[in-house]
């Protein structure tokens, strides 16, 4: 049972509004399902809009963020249990290890990198959480071509070449 879900999504709201309806709608409904945002901890952004999705909504929300970032203003002070780490590094690894499951909403390369890794963990073995992808408004279709294309040519699993897909 997922009690805990880390978010990993952009620090910038893109250029479509609906991006952040969603990613605040995203928090909502975690806030109704009793399930805790663990996040970056930023108050710019995506992560922003989740955070106050689920702030606004009753929910709890734990922040990890590194000290460069909260010394550049870029910490949430809103959020109820907030953690300042080292390093980038330490940052994904106690997202990870108070979480029971992650989920990619739309972002950038830090995005991709964060469920990446949780998700190259998953296949060696060192992450047993479900790892996934909000692919709002076809966001991650490209992604899911290009694993497809990892797995057509014999280089991932069936496992992880599929992603749901949602509106």
């Amino acid at each position: 049972m997922i009690k805990k879900m880390a978010v990993y999504c952009g620090a910038r709201s893109g250029n479509r509004p609906e991006y952040a309806k969603a990613a605040y709608e995203f928090g909502k409904k975690m806030a109704d399902h009793q399930i805790e945002l663990v996040y970056g901890g930023g108050k710019y952004g995506l992560m922003r809009a989740v955070a106050d999705g689920v702030l606004e909504n009753g929910g709890i929300v734990h922040g990890i963020i590194t000290e460069e970032l909260k010394d550049r203003g870029a910490a949430y002070d809103k959020v109820q249990d907030f953690r300042v780490v080292p390093s980038m590094d330490k940052r994904k690894d106690t997202m990870m290890n108070l979480a029971d499951g992650m989920v990619a909403l739309p972002g950038s390369i830090g995005t991709l990198e964060e469920i990446s890794q949780a998700i190259s963990w998953t296949a060696i073995g060192d992450n047993a959480k479900p790892v996934a992808f909000y692919n709002y408004a076809g966001f991650y279709d490209y992604l899911d071509k290009l694993l497809k294309r990892m797995n057509q040519d014999d280089f991932l699993e069936n496992i992880y070449s599929l992603i749901v897909k949602s509106n």
